[in-house]
C-alpha cells in the first residue's frame, strides 16, 4: 500500500500508479454531483449538448453537502452511496472523468469503464463528514442550483483524504478483503 498525494485535473500517469488499498490525499479542484445531477448530465451527453463544466481529468465527490455554518464553505460532507450513479458513471468516465469518490462496492459495468477508460474509485469514510468538511477550503454552485443540496458544485480541497477502492487494473478492494478475511 502507498500513500501519494495529487493535485487536480488528474493525468493517465496519475491513475496508471494507483492500486487497491492506496491512501491518496487530493488537493486542487474536485465537483460534487449525485443522481439526480448525473441524471441531468447523462441528458446533455446523449443530447450532444455541452456540459456545465469540463469533466476532463477531473474528479466527481458523490455528496449533498449540509448547509454551511457561518464563515465556513460547506457542512458535513460524508460521501453518498455510490451505487445510485453506476447507470450514469461509464458515461462520464468515457468523457474524460479520471475518479469519483464515495461508498460502497460499484457495478461490473463500472469497473469495467474504469479499465477501458484509465480511472479509479476512490472511497471516502462514510459518517466522517464533518471531518471531511474541513479539508473543503471553498465551495460554489456551478449548475442546477434548483436541485438544493444535490447541485453540482465546485470545490477546492486540501489533502482531502480516500482510499483506492477500484483501479484501472480490475483491482477491487472490497472483494481483496472478503478474500483475506474468508467472508462471502
Amino acid at each position: 500500500m502507498a500513500v501519494w498525494k495529487l493535485t487536480t485535473p488528474l493525468t493517465d500517469e496519475d491513475i496508471e500508479k494507483l492500486r487497491i488499498g492506496d491512501q491518496v490525499y487530493i488537493t486542487g479542484t474536485i465537483y460534487t454531483g449525485r443522481d439526480a445531477a448525473h441524471k441531468k448530465l447523462v441528458e446533455l451527453i446523449e443530447a450532444n449538448k455541452p456540459l456545465p463544466f469540463d469533466v476532463k481529468g477531473q474528479i466527481i465527490y458523490y455528496v449533498g453537502p449540509t448547509p454551511a455554518r457561518p464563515g465556513k464553505p460547506v457542512g458535513s460532507a460524508g460521501p453518498t452511496t455510490s451505487y445510485r450513479m453506476d447507470s450514469y458513471a461509464p458515461y462520464l468516465y468515457a468523457l474524460g472523468i479520471k475518479a469519483t469518490i464515495g461508498k460502497g462496492a460499484r457495478s461490473e459495468e463500472v469497473k469495467e469503464a474504469l479499465k477501458k477508460y484509465k480511472a479509479v474509485y476512490l472511497g471516502a469514510v462514510g459518517g466522517a463528514g464533518a471531518l471531511i468538511s474541513k479539508r473543503i477550503i471553498k465551495s460554489e454552485i456551478v449548475a442546477y442550483p434548483e436541485l438544493g443540496p444535490e447541485a453540482i458544485r465546485k470545490m477546492e480541497v486540501k489533502d482531502f483524504p480516500v482510499i483506492v477502492i477500484n483501479d484501472m487494473y480490475g483491482g477491487d478492494l472490497f472483494l481483496e478483503g472478503k478474500k483475506k478475511y474468508h467472508v462471502e
